[in-house]
């Protein structure tokens, strides 16, 4: 009888029990850490930064400092930034990187228009110094980990805004300017417009639909690169569905934050043209798309089947934003 074929035996099982005791506990905080990883950030609150501020806040600090938290947010919340980790957990997660992606949309859009058109008085007015380097530093790739990091870049950002944001609060500064007039709300709300569009498009599309090609339609004179069916199938793939609703999330997250800043800077304008309920109206209807999710997955059923569609439950609070948005910029071209 070989004695010392035992004791081996002993130590190789208990190496296998070792081993796989230690796999499941790394599980476990895997799964813990996802769970910690997936909270959303808190929203910033404009009347916040308003009581913050001593004293009166000159035009364009409520959007600027919300545009720039709201931007912070995304790198200093729980987990951090994980759009271009590339350790587990993280690269296994694509709902946050995905809700972290669509704001990150809304932040470039608006940080676009703050350059171009919001600090220039006119189109042939020098841009401001800050925000010419701001608005290539969010548009670094958002999963770019290396040479350079997406993190660095978006808080190098952040650190632009803040110094036009110093500079309004100069008043010896005259340079420096936020033209809070209706061309600029508007220039702003045609982004936003797109955006929505986009995505509810792409929330709708969870169950596929076949839709007339209207690309042309209205202009007999219209030509595009390559011919077109009349009919397009448009569906969303299976594995991107919840992506498109994380990221619609995400994006309506930071645009509510951003619509509740440009409300206060914007109020006059918006008074002036009776637009200020309609302006409201708009948020409550993006806030919509806020609410607790009790599910814990994202279900898409079909249209009137037996399950929920909560992509296309997200598409019609969107949609209908996207259609107040669009009668609000016909109503701020009015003299």
């Amino acid at each position: 009888m070989n004695f010392d074929a035992q004791p081996e035996a002993t130590k190789k099982r208990k190496k296998w029990v070792w081993l796989t005791t230690a796999g499941v506990i790394l599980l476990i905080l895997m799964l813990v850490f996802t769970f910690i990883w997936s909270s959303e950030p808190d929203p910033v609150d404009p009347d916040v930064l308003i009581q913050e501020y001593s004293g009166e806040p000159p035009v364009g600090y409520v959007t600027v400092e919300t545009v720039a938290r709201v931007a912070e947010s995304l790198l200093n919340k729980s987990g951090g930034y994980l759009s271009n980790d590339i350790m587990p957990p993280s690269v296994f997660m694509d709902n946050m990187p995905s809700y972290e992606f669509g704001a990150l949309v809304q932040i470039r859009d608006i940080v676009q228009v703050l350059r171009n058109d919001i600090s220039r008085s006119q189109s042939q007015s020098l841009e401001d110094k800050a925000l010419k380097f701001a608005e290539p530093a969010f548009n670094i790739h958002h999963k770019k980990w290396m040479f350079p990091r997406a993190e660095r870049e978006y808080q190098k950002g952040v650190d632009l805004l803040r110094d036009y944001r110093d500079r309004l609060m100069d008043p010896a500064d005259t340079e420096t300017q936020f033209y809070a007039r209706a061309d600029n709300l508007r220039s702003w709300l045609y982004l936003v417009s797109k955006r929505l569009g986009g995505l509810s498009q792409r929330l709708s599309a969870s169950v596929g639909r076949t839709r007339m090609n209207t690309d042309l339609a209205n202009d007999p004179s219209a030509q595009q690169s390559t011919g077109q069916a009349q009919f397009v199938t448009v569906k969303t793939p299976w594995m991107e569905i919840d992506d498109v609703f994380w990221e619609a999330r995400g994006s309506t997250w930071a645009l509510i934050q951003f619509l509740k800043a440009a409300e206060k800077d914007f109020e006059r304008v918006l008074r002036d043209k009776n637009a200020l309920t309609s302006f409201r109206q708009i948020i409550m209807e993006l806030e919509a798309t806020q609410e607790t999710i009790w599910s814990p997955m994202i279900v898409n059923g079909s249209e009137f089947g037996f399950l929920a569609n909560h992509s296309l439950v997200m598409s019609s609070y969107i949609s209908r934003a996207n259609a107040a948005i669009i009668d609000l910029i016909e109503l701020l071209k009015r003299g």
